[in-house]
């Protein structure tokens, strides 16, 4: 037999939302009971077309006091309770869920947030009216389903929740954050709670003041024993370390943690990025890998951690270590999974050009995997390639009759290397914008053209020196090494790499000769960008010139033994890797030098290596499985 079911809620101001949750639920409940608290828009008008019971109620700064209002009035078996900006799934099936006759049900709500993407959490949303439930806490009001007197019996239903709140322009909109702060406090003192202390962390991590947030973690861990939202606060606390730059202590939180909590694939995830901040590659590769393996599991996990997200953090780490083929395959699985993330698609990009494949076969596998079915999806593809400057931006400009706007059309032939059709279009463009200002230094230095240059140099923000030195560039003049400023060092080195993008080889040579003049920072940024091309043996004869003249460079001998251990010039990797050892006590270094050995077949060496790491670095797993 079915049982009845009463729709509560409370709402204000909620024109924008309130027809789309109240049509995904109409035919679900028995009745809807609406409080509202001082609407001034269309709302009472839009609920009217659904119920009557529609109350007026005093808004007294207290979420608990609204909720219990509401549910006062119903009259049905059990109780459903929605925000205006949520929405039943269209799947839900609350009889279903009825059947085995609990007194509640902790429903997932699937929250939307930035980049398309969704968190997920379980809160106790459909219960049984008989008066004993009822909601405490003015702020992040709850049902006192924890009072063990009551012996309340619960579960999870299947019903899913959707919830738009979350999005950014919401958040926006509504300043929730702001708006909440001083309820928390004022909550907080009155009543320090588990609850009420773990959601003062997450309104101040929400604010982005983390170390205010580690406190109120802090407080509430020892009071949050066997409460579901445990493995939230561990996952919370260990990623607010990670944003203090304080990784190795929120590893040191979550050691125990995954192995209490073995099905919390968001716990996993934000191990595997503190491994990754931290240096630690071989146990950020075990984390997202195992995270791939569970999906997206645990009583809060955001959406991708157990799939597209730890494919992403995969195809970052072997971008890091220079392994393009198998970052290229990763993000290749993103794009699988999640076909318009924008990060995800950007990282596919980019990796294209640094390893050096070719324009047409990027094009073929664009198109393999877009199928460009809507104006979305190619407004979509047409950002992210400008954006990027991508040489395919003019391709499917032409290809679709894209008509952009004309500085965009400019730059798509600059990249395209159409150049002098460039130039007469920018020579078309009265009105110039400071996006564009990369671009015609790049067609002028491409055009050894000075006038195009002086005529738009404004858009760059440059001093006159600045622009001296430019024009002497671009006409050949500069003979001897000439001081540079760091802003200009940044417009040359991004010059540089759009002349690896573009093949212009030989001017790229002239370049790699002004920068390797300049301080040693700007000479070890020209040879980062060298190896992230692809360029490894020049990059490397120009960093043994670094070495030589300043030998106890780490970053120097980092770089160095990276690229000859990569290109199997494994002793003179050996040399830079003992050196750097002698130098810091990173735990990279460590791990750089224990994978080199293994490859040299000097188990005996790697092995005094691991017994260093199992003594040094405690938080290193993957070491005790090679026992």
């Amino acid at each position: 037999m079915n049982k009845t079911i009463s729709l509560c809620m409370i709402v204000k101001n909620e024109e924008k939302v309130l027809a789309r949750c109240l049509d995904s639920v109409r035919d679900k409940v028995n009745e809807i009971i609406i409080v509202d608290t001082g609407s001034s828009d269309s709302t009472l008008k839009i609920a009217r077309q659904y119920t009557e019971q529609i109350y007026d109620f005093e808004w007294v700064h207290d979420f608990s006091a609204a909720r219990n209002e509401s549910i006062k009035y119903a009259s049905s078996d059990y109780i459903l309770i929605l925000d205006a900006d949520e929405y039943l799934d269209v799947r839900a099936d609350l009889q279903a869920d009825l059947q085995t006759n609990l007194d509640y049900y902790l429903l997932q709500i699937r929250n939307e947030v930035s980049l398309g993407r969704t968190f997920s959490h379980l809160a106790a949303r459909l219960f049984r009216n008989d008066g004993r439930l009822y909601y405490e806490n003015r702020l992040h009001e709850h049902l006192n389903i924890t009072e063990t007197s009551l012996n309340f019996k619960g579960g999870q239903g299947q019903a899913l929740i959707h919830h738009s709140g979350y999005n950014d322009e919401t958040m926006i909109e509504k300043d929730k954050l702001n708006r909440n702060l001083p309820l928390m406090l004022k909550e907080v003192e009155e009543n320090p709670t588990a609850y009420n202390l773990f959601n003062m962390g997450k309104t101040y991590l929400g604010i982005e003041k983390h170390e205010k947030a580690i406190e109120y973690f802090k407080r509430a861990y020892p009071l949050s024993h066997g409460r579901i939202f445990m493995p939230e606060l561990l996952t919370k606390l260990a990623y607010c370390l990670g944003e203090l730059n304080r990784p190795e202590e929120g590893l040191q939180i979550l050691k125990d943690a995954v192995k209490v909590f073995p099905l919390e694939t968001e716990m996993r995830y934000i191990q595997g990025r503190l491994y990754t901040e931290a240096g630690y590659h071989k146990d950020a590769i075990d984390c997202f890998y195992e995270c791939i393996q569970m999906g997206d599991l645990g009583s809060t996990v955001t959406e991708g951690s157990g799939g597209y997200m730890a494919h992403y953090q995969l195809s970052d780490i072997y971008e890091q270590e220079g392994r393009l083929a198998d970052s290229y395959n990763e993000i290749v699985n993103v794009l699988k999974l999640k076909r318009n993330f924008v990060p995800g698609f950007k990282k596919f990009l980019e990796i294209t050009l640094k390893a050096n494949i070719s324009n047409e076969e990027v094009q073929q596998n664009v198109d393999q995997l877009y199928h460009l079915g809507s104006i979305e999806d190619l407004q979509f593809m047409f950002n992210i390639l400008y954006s990027l400057r991508h040489p395919l931006l003019n391709h499917y400009m032409v290809k679709y009759k894209i008509n952009a706007q004309s500085h965009i059309e400019a730059s798509s032939k600059l990249y395209a290397k159409e150049y002098e059709l460039s130039r007469y279009l920018w020579s078309l463009i009265d009105q110039k914008f400071e996006e564009s200002g990369q671009d015609i230094l790049l067609l002028s230095i491409i055009l050894k053209d000075p006038d195009l240059f002086m005529a738009n140099k404004s858009l760059l923000n440059l001093s006159n020196k600045e622009a001296e030195i430019i024009n002497q560039i671009i006409l050949g003049e500069i003979t001897k090494p000439t001081h540079i400023s760091t802003q200009l060092e940044d417009i040359l080195l991004e010059t540089a790499r759009q002349l690896i993008v573009l093949r212009e080889f030989d001017l790229f040579q002239s370049f790699s000769e002004l920068l390797m003049k300049q301080k040693t920072k700007t000479k070890f940024r020209l040879c980062k960008l060298l190896s992230e091309y692809g360029f490894d043996e020049i990059a490397i004869d120009l960093l043994v010139k670094i070495f030589e003249e300043q030998s106890n460079n780490i970053d120097t001998l980092r770089l160095l033994g990276d690229l000859c251990y990569r290109n199997g010039y494994l002793e003179d990797a050996q040399l830079f890797y003992s050196k750097l050892l002698n130098l810091t006590s990173q735990y990279s270094s460590y791990e750089r030098s224990y994978d080199l050995l293994q490859k040299m077949n000097d188990f005996e060496s790697a092995n005094e290596i691991k017994q260093e790491v199992i003594r040094l670095f405690p938080l290193a797993n993957w070491i005790l499985k090679k026992r």
